[in-house]
């Protein structure tokens, strides 16, 4: 059994404690918080299973990592906090933990990764022999290994899109929803996450992926950008009212440009109310939805939808990157330590998880 550390316990963190449980190769050891409410009460407690798992969380990261974990799922933010999660995560690979994470987004292509995030990286390896993963759902998952295997069962293949789209009131993060998106801020003001070059940094390294993956050159990564603001003020459940006249939707693309078309795209639209742009791609059902596109012939087009903590879609998000995440641990355990992206750690059945509570 692989002894598994937890740091985080949002909503990412809830569901890594979950899926380390669940899994037949790993032993939850050790759960991190930073919140002093949340030190002493149990994994299960946090992690919403309805039962205990023995196991108190804590927030001395010392203690915790020298106990030696062979592995730890880092489940803090790194959104605006990279430089603080750079150094957790350096701390972790130095301790010999292979340590598997959503929260770095230039390292999701980690090949091509800027020399101040992928040097760290590699000098903690270097020093500590542990091993480093980096993905989510999108970028993650949704745009690296589920458009590769599509693409596969096509005779031609002219472009891939892969598309995020989401009602973001179920996303229960308002700092990133309203600061970083920018949801229920005034036209003119300039979210981070949409600023010019922002949605390249996090999303070009996937385009990378594919391309380096169907053996294609890039000639450029292109963004555009669309806004919509509110007709009317909207009511969420979990962050209160988005006032009429504000930021309501908002609808990016990240373009691989190859022979000068846009061949491989990501595309994300987003809202904080279904009766925003409705004229814009909407999900099948529910609140949110990966899909994935293939033109060409034959056209194929896959949408999944998951669902998780009474039937949430960007709850079901977060499980499903973190499955991605938490089973690669046994696989990285067994290589060798290094650096590891979408495309060296393969996609495995839930082997020994079938029925498995």
């Amino acid at each position: 059994m692989i002894s598994t550390v937890v740091w985080g316990t949002g909503n990412v963190g809830r569901a890594a404690i979950r899926a380390v449980e669940a899994h037949p190769k790993l032993k939850l050891a050790a759960v991190l918080v930073h919140d002093p409410g949340k030190v002493g009460r149990d994994a299960g407690d946090l992690a919403g299973l309805g039962h205990g798992l023995g196991v108190a969380a804590s927030d001395d990261i010392d203690a915790v990592l020298a106990s030696g974990p062979g592995a730890v799922v880092y489940a803090a933010t790194g959104d605006i906090r990279p430089d603080e999660a750079l150094a957790d995560i350096g701390r972790a690979i130095r301790a010999g933990a292979v340590v598997v994470t959503p929260a770095l987004y230039p390292l999701y292509d980690q090949r091509n990764a800027p020399p101040e995030f992928r040097d760290p990286m590699l000098a903690a390896i270097a020093d500590g022999g542990g091993s480093l993963f980096v993905s989510g759902v999108d970028p993650g998952w949704g745009n690296d290994v589920l458009p590769l295997l599509v693409s596969g069962l096509g005779t031609t293949v002219d472009a891939i899109r892969c598309q995020e789209i989401f009602d973001y009131s179920t996303y229960e993060q308002e700092q990133s929803v309203r600061y970083l998106v920018g949801m229920g801020q005034p036209m003119d003001y300039e979210p981070l996450m949409l600023a010019p070059s922002i949605p390249t940094m996090v999303w070009g390294g996937q385009i990378r992926l594919m391309a380096r993956a169907l053996g294609v050159e890039l000639d450029d990564i292109r963004e555009t950008l669309e806004r919509r603001p509110l007709t009317d003020t909207v009511s969420t459940r979990t962050m209160g009212e988005f006032a009429a006249g504000t930021q309501g939707a908002v609808r990016f693309e990240v373009q691989g440009i190859v022979g000068g078309e846009p061949r491989i795209v990501i595309e994300h639209v987003t809202r904080i109310h279904a009766s925003c742009a409705p004229d814009w791609p909407t999900p099948p059902d529910g609140d949110g939805a990966h899909r994935v596109i293939i033109e060409g012939r034959p056209r194929i087009e896959v949408t999944v939808a998951a669902t998780d903590e009474g039937e949430n879609r960007s709850a079901g998000g977060n499980a499903t990157a973190v499955g991605r995440l938490v089973g690669a641990i046994d696989w990285l355990v067994d290589a060798e330590p290094g650096l590891y992206d979408a495309l060296d750690v393969p996609l495995r059945p839930a082997v020994g998880r079938l029925g498995r509570k």
